[in-house]
């Protein structure tokens, strides 16, 4: 047969044989031989150009399917366990096929990102289009890289929005589609050569990068933090019903309060407190404290829990909460809301008049709030400097009795000495158009202080109770500061004309009377930024070690169940411990609870570097029309590279790189943190009062550089050198010199 096929013919030839899809292939099953293969040529090319078929590698196939052979990347298991992947090869315009995994016993485990080659089978009537078995792994996870894409002439490059990251070159085939300026997700593309920029494929589009929340999108794909909720979690959240009073203590009746920043979003606390009638207590008080139940919605290996646990907390950034609950439970269901009943674990906590916790009971209950006041309400009420409609039938029944708790729990603060810093909180407020409209720090009122002394005191009443009970949970760890970076706290102290003894145990107090002796000196905030440097990280164990900081032998988070998965532990097991129903700690949780505390920890310290990540990116931003300006600032950090600082008035931190400093060497003491110039003598160590020039803000990656202009008000002395260029060397001297050393090493054969 040398007649040529008719267009349908072909493509149903090639979706019968999807492993034949060669030109040879073809006009072999269709007996064509000789010139007539010209015309079957031309006739592929047609259908290549009408888009039922796609050429790759001399192969054709339809662009709406898939390769029985295909590269694919493994996806993120979902709630349930399945391990589905996605086509790396995919180019058709319908959405992008789904495929299952099928995995073999004797297959190696799979994690998101991996590469591997897999044969594919088409499935109907599933949710899901193929069927992926494993011929072989390719590659692990490949680098992946977040930035800006700058388009060129032939492809473009990615301005990485890390501060130390390079840039990566993108191919004209590699863009997907980016466009100039446009945020986007990418991956490596090939390995890395020896020579010239890295290699890079667009994976995914985000947008403006100084589009509204953008900043925070950044750092939500930066670092990896879950955004969005998979359907079977919103909709398993969604059918949860508000719990009625069956098997609870009805607390309705009592006039528990929330105090909440003004923009908060959930309620996860509230609060009341009356005077001790007990003859054996005079003067002492008792507390209530309330938090919402989430256990009772969030039940063990529910959808809910298991994405609970993988987000670990709630990420907050200025202009976005990423929630670990979805919005129906933390903005709703578990949320205190004013007036409405919800369900709650409450602790009753006896204090002396000198604020010592002398018992705690544990209750689970349903209470409803009397009132959804604000730290700023609450304090202005209890001073009398302006009392709201919502505070005033409150004044006197709730709102000072709190006050009278709360002086109590100070008296016993200041026989305990938690350390006691005093850092600023930088607050940044948006305008409507998501832009930073002013940076300020946060107030800290006693209406502040006393929710945490609250909370404080529960988190060690709820402690206590399971460790009475024998019944395993995560503490809350906090151990203290190592020799090595108290010998460097030491020295910055004595640097600074203080002291901190030696030769003792640790503990709060003398850190604190360090504090003390700095109070209103110079020196006030490099003591109080050297002192928090010299800490460690807290983090979760299913073991005791106790909390340095707050001075407490026993610790666990119990207070916020709505934004952190360690409180919903505690929760657990206290339903356990007190026999309260079958959502309680399960014995597999037990097991796993190692895991779960190192898990917990990490996502922490994620939420914590993101926070910081989008907050110096928008300060950074909020500079960026500010560029030749001058600030006060203080040293905030020391380096052999360069010097950190800090602005007064925004509290944005910055380099002034070393090169800036002018043409003399700087010696670089370790011990002293500290920078000295070899020709001017000129000092340079943390908490110095300087003036800088804002010089260069990259907003995409949040840096900020600046020059130098004043040391504690003094100009910065010049160097003594009469030449600050470097010496010319004399060409034909360097002609002369070149040529001995190419004759020196010109072999002979």
């Amino acid at each position: 047969m040398n007649e040529i096929p008719s267009k349908r013919q072909i493509l149903d030839w090639i979706a019968a044989n999807p492993t034949q899809t060669a030109k040879r292939d073809i006009a072999k099953a269709f007996g064509i031989k000789g010139a007539a293969r010209v015309d079957l040529k031309k006739l592929l090319r047609s259908l290549e150009a009408e888009g039922h078929l796609q050429k790759r590698k001399k192969t054709y196939r339809d662009p709406e399917k898939l390769p029985p052979v295909s590269v694919v990347q493994v996806l993120p298991a979902t709630s349930t366990g399945d391990l589905f992947a996605k086509a790396l090869e995919w180019q058709g315009d319908g959405m992008e096929p789904a495929i299952l995994l099928v995995m073999k016993a004797s297959d190696p485990a799979l994690g998101a990102g991996d590469r591997i080659l897999a044969r594919l089978t088409e499935i109907e009537g599933e949710g899901y289009q193929y069927e992926g078995r494993l011929i072989r792994r390719i590659a692990a996870n490949p680098s992946q890289i977040l930035g800006v894409f700058r388009q060129a002439a032939e492809g473009g490059r990615i301005v990485p929005v890390e501060r130390s990251g390079k840039e990566w070159q993108v191919g004209p085939n590699d863009a997907g589609g980016a466009k100039d300026g446009e945020l986007v997700e990418a991956e490596q593309a090939g390995p890395k050569s020896r020579m010239g920029l890295p290699r890079a494929r667009v994976m995914t589009r985000l947008g403006d990068p100084s589009a509204p929340k953008a900043v925070s999108l950044i750092a939500i794909h930066q670092h990896d933090i879950p955004d969005h909720f998979p359907e079977d979690v919103v909709h398993e959240a969604e059918a949860q019903r508000a719990a009625g009073l069956k098997g609870r203590e009805d607390l309705r009746d009592m006039p528990l309060v929330t105090i909440d920043p003004a923009d908060a979003r959930d309620h996860d606390d509230a609060c009341y407190a009356h005077e001790d009638d007990a003859a054996d207590n005079p003067g002492g008080h008792i507390i209530w404290v309330a938090i919402a139940d989430v256990a009772h919605y969030v039940r063990p290996n529910s959808n809910l829990d298991r994405e609970a646990r993988k987000r670990g907390n709630s990420t907050y950034f200025p202009d976005r909460v990423v929630p670990m609950l979805p919005d129906h439970l933390s903005g709703d269901l578990c949320s205190l809301h004013e007036d409405v009943p919800r369900a709650c674990l409450a602790v009753r906590m006896q204090i002396s008049a000198e604020g010592v916790k002398l018992g705690q009971s544990f209750h689970r209950g349903l209470m409803k709030s009397a009132a959804s006041l604000t730290y700023e309400e609450v304090q202005s009420a209890y001073e009398g400097v302006s009392i709201s409609k919502r505070a005033a039938p409150l004044l006197e029944p709730v709102i000072k009795p709190l006050y009278e708790a709360y002086a109590a729990l100070v008296r016993a603060r200041e026989i305990r000495q938690p350390l006691e810093l005093d850092l600023p909180e930088r607050k940044i407020i948006l305008d409507e158009d998501g832009q930073v409209a002013s940076v300020n720090f946060r107030d800290r009122l006693d209406a502040h202080r006393l929710i945490e002394e609250f909370m404080v005191l529960a988190n060690v009443a709820a402690a206590e109770a399971l460790q009475a009970k024998q019944v395993p949970l995560l503490f809350r760890v906090h151990e203290e500061p190592s020799p090595e970076k108290l010998d460097a706290l030491r020295e910055t102290a004595q640097a600074a004309g203080l002291n901190l003894a030696k030769g003792q145990v640790l503990q709060t107090r003398h850190l604190n009377a360090l504090l003390t002796q700095a109070e209103g000196k110079d020196e006030a905030e490099l003591i109080n930024m050297s002192t928090l440097r010299s800490m460690t990280q807290a983090y979760y164990s299913p073991q005791n070690f106790g909390h340095f900081g707050l001075a407490l032998r026993s610790y666990a988070h119990f207070t916020s169940p709505i934004r952190r998965y360690a409180d919903l532990i505690v929760h657990r097991a206290l339903i356990r411990a007190h026999g309260w129903g079958k959502d309680g700690l399960s014995a597999e949780e037990e097991a796993l609870l190692d895991e779960t505390a190192q898990k917990i920890s990490d996502t922490e310290r994620r939420s914590m570097v993101a926070e910081r990540d989008t907050t110096d990116r928008y300060l950074a931003a909020y500079l960026n029309e500010r560029k030749g300006s001058e600030f006060t600032a203080r040293i905030s950090g020391i380096a052999k590279f360069g010097v950190f600082a800090r602005l007064d008035e925004s509290g944005a931190e910055g380099l002034i790189p070393i090169r800036t400093l002018g043409h003399e060497y700087f010696h670089y003491d370790k011990q002293t943190n500290s920078l000295l110039g070899s020709e001017t003598g000129l000092l340079l160590s943390l908490g110095q009062v300087i003036e800088v020039r804002l010089s260069e803000v990259i907003a995409e990656s949040g840096s900020v550089a600046f020059e130098l202009l004043s040391v504690e008000g003094n100009a910065l002395p010049k160097s003594g050198r009469k030449n600050a260029r470097p010496v010319k060397r004399k060409l034909g001297k360097a002609r002369k010199k070149s040529d001995k050393v190419k004759r020196s090493v010109k072999r002979k054969r």
